[in-house]
């Protein structure tokens, strides 16, 4: 069974505003923090195809520009954010969870998306081009939280 995240619908506001305080510091400049906020509350919505143009829109932009920049230019510190995160998670949900593992395979024509190669998928039960996405869960009796993980060649170009 893939793991599942879960958030109290009239909660997820207020955790998610102590999250981007907790970690606001580690934007240099308010532009990129607003943008951050911005993007993350668009990822977290009920959006099919999320893309920057998608994304702005949901966030009231008027265009893509401001979160291709946040993820393009501006300075912010990632590693720092994510540590930030990782602390959060772990003050909210506690140290006594589990990691959750699962592998899946996404099918795709052409090698334009970032991890699309020629390996074993086990969604399709062969050797086909595609994407592995490893998703993790952290789970306690508290709650549970996902993260992405990106072979690292994919993820220094």
């Amino acid at each position: 069974m893939a793991a599942l995240h879960s958030v109290d619908p009239d909660g997820w506001m207020v955790i998610f505003n102590e999250l981007m305080t907790r970690i606001a510091s580690h934007f240099g400049r308010v532009e990129p923090r607003r943008a951050a906020t911005a993007y993350v509350r668009a990822l977290l919505a009920d959006i099919d195809r999320k893309n920057c143009w998608n994304l702005a829109e949901h966030a009231g932009l008027t265009g893509p520009q401001t979160l291709q920049r946040l993820l393009r230019t501006a300075r912010w510190d990632a590693d720092a954010v994510r540590d930030g995160i990782r602390d959060f998670v772990v003050d909210r949900l506690g140290p006594d969870g589990v990691l959750i593992a699962d592998e899946t395979g996404f099918v795709k024509k052409g090698t334009g998306s970032a991890g699309v190669q020629r390996q074993y998928s086990g969604t399709a039960g062969r050797i086909e081009n595609c994407q592995i996405g490893v998703f993790l869960a952290y789970a306690t009796p508290a709650g549970r939280v996902r993260a992405m993980i990106a072979k690292c060649h994919w993820s220094t170009r």
